[in-house]
This record gives structure tokens, sequence and C-alpha cells, in this order.
């Protein structure tokens, strides 16, 4: 057994797709406001947007906002292969998402690593962002297999100070 570590994390969730599906929905605008993000761009190096169906690159520069988040991530796609892997800076460390086909049935494997070990890395990055990826990862196959979002985007959530902390479906 691997000895859980606080610098990275994994999560794994089978969702009954194809891996050109998944791929779709995590690398492109379309795909990844559909059941993820309230938005998301892409740029190109040279200031262009990417179409909303277009999909990233690596060198790509994102901003993403979230339903009942005010504040926005901005990272850098670091790899895209346009099939099964994408990797991206993300809150001041890495993700990556690996998509590996077997059958009918895909799994997603995403990983958060280099991620700082200090006490504010470990509760948000860590103790946080895991829990948020468990969330996220049950939306994207609730969304798959059922056509539902699980995401709150009706109530405005954020004057709750620890509803990032507290509501499972933020």
């Amino acid at each position: 057994m691997e000895k859980l570590q606080w610098n990275s994390f994994t999560k794994k969730i089978y969702i009954h797709t194809s891996s050109e599906k998944l791929y779709n929905l995590w690398a492109t605008q379309q795909g990844i406001t559909s059941w993820f993000l309230k938005e998301a761009d892409y740029v190109y190096a040279t200031d262009k947007k990417r179409k909303n169906n277009e999909h990233i690159q690596k060198g790509d520069v994102y901003t993403w906002q979230w339903h009942n988040w005010d504040e926005k991530e901005k990272g850098k796609v670091l790899e895209a292969n346009g099939r099964d892997y994408i990797e991206m800076e993300f809150g001041g460390c890495k993700v990556s998402i690996k998509l590996e086909e077997k059958q009918d049935i895909t799994i997603v494997i995403l990983t958060q690593f280099e991620i700082p070990e200090d006490d504010d890395s470990k509760l948000k990055l860590h103790y946080g962002c895991s829990n948020g990826w468990t969330f996220w990862l049950t939306n994207l196959k609730a969304f798959i297999e059922h056509g539902i979002l699980l995401n709150e985007k009706e109530i405005d959530l954020r004057g709750n100070e620890l509803a990032g902390y507290q509501f499972v479906n933020m």
C-alpha cells in the first residue's frame, strides 16, 4: 500500500462512457462549463481566445470561475495530448487528468501534486481540493450516466465564509 502524503493525492472514478467523450468534457470550454465551471476561457500564447468547442493545447493560459465562488483560478496548460491526458497548473501546484478506457468504461484518474507542505496548503490544497475533486468527479459521473448535475447553481452560497468546507455540492 502506498503511503498517504501531504504533497499529492489521487482520485479515481469509473464512468460508463468513452475516453473521447470525457476528454472533450475536460479539454473544451463548452465541455468543462457543462458540468464543472460557470465560465472558462482558454487563450493561446498569442492572446487569441480558443473557440468554445476547440481543444486546449499545451501552452494555453486558462481562467476558470465556479458557481458560488467569486475568485478566479488562472494557470497554464502544461500537457494536452488530444486523447487521454491533460496536465495544468492549479492553485500553486499541478493537476493531471488521465483517462484509461477499458471496454465501455473509462477510469478517470485525477492527481494533484507538487502541493506545498505548509499548514495553509495542507488545509486548502490537500484537504480542500481533495474533497472538492471527490465531489466534482462524482458530478461528472452523474452528468454522463444520468444527465443530472449535483452542484448548486441556484442558491447563492457566497455569503457563508465556510460554505466551501461545509456544503458538499458547492
